[in-house]
């Protein structure tokens, strides 16, 4: 006899027996072809899902960094801080 499930779909009409397995399919989507064939695709959208906290926070860190503003210094009066402009040394120490 047939019986009714819980099931989910995702956002290419695929259907899934759970949520978790849902937006895997969703994130594998959106991420495309990864390697060869596409076969690391959903490998990489369930770590991508699994590791979501640390991902979540990464994202949020970016977010925060680029609200930021520069430090505007002083240079009226002698400083204690030696100020270094990171890109000219990275230049010359290529």
């Amino acid at each position: 006899m047939a019986k009714s499930i819980q099931a989910y779909v995702d956002n290419r009409g695929h259907l899934h027996t759970s949520a978790k397995s849902a937006v895997i399919g969703d994130i594998a989507a959106a991420l495309g072809r990864v390697g060869e064939e596409g076969g690391l695709t959903e490998g990489v959208a369930r770590l991508i899902l699994d590791k979501r906290v640390w991902i979540e926070q990464a994202f949020a860190d970016l977010d925060s960094l680029d609200e930021r503003r520069p430090v505007l210094i002083d240079h009226s009066e002698p400083a204690t801080v030696e100020v270094l402009d990171l890109e000219n040394h990275r230049k010359q120490n290529g």
